[in-house]
């Protein structure tokens, strides 16, 4: 039986390392599937290697489709904001460079405006410290990363990368 995705949306969505963020959302009801790969960037069809050398302006991110009469995008974004630190610049936890920046890549004027009250209630709501480094920008091309990082840690049977 094929699934009908006629009434579905798309979230994409930077937190670090691709692998544990695209596992929080794996189990989330509503969200039909993830994939894993590249946004942000200026090179066109990047690798893997590539997007290590932080060079290509490119974000690891998370594709979520996602039917919005089951799962609304405000709870996408509380998945989101859990799963990472959204004050860190350019890293996440071990991982640094531009490649792990915490980024949210709207893809309508809704999910713009969602995004941006969002961030703003986080911002005054005093659970961090410091400032909410999190870039709200339009989606861009969404590069699938190579087959061997899709659903990562769900093929190994672990539920986080994160020590």
């Amino acid at each position: 039986m094929q699934k009908d995705i006629s009434m579905t949306e798309i979230a994409t969505f930077g937190a670090g390392c691709f692998w544990g963020v695209e596992a929080a959302f794996q189990g989330v009801p509503g969200v039909i599937d993830t994939a894993v790969g590249y946004s942000g960037g200026e090179t066109p069809n990047p690798t893997y290697k590539d997007v290590c050398t932080d060079e290509t302006g490119h974000a690891e991110v998370v594709q979520v489709t996602f039917d919005p009469a089951k799962v609304s995008y405000e709870k996408l974004l509380d998945v989101f904001w859990k799963a990472h630190d959204p004050t860190q610049v350019n890293r996440q936890g071990p991982d640094f460079g531009s490649q792990y920046r915490t980024a949210i890549f709207f893809h309508s004027p809704e999910q713009e405006a969602i995004a941006k009250k969002s961030r703003a209630a986080l911002e005054t709501s005093g659970k961090f410290k410091r400032a909410i480094a999190t870039e709200i920008t339009p989606a861009d091309t969404f590069y699938r990363a190579e087959e061997y990082h899709q659903k990562y840690l769900q093929k190994r049977g672990a539920a986080s990368c994160h020590f």
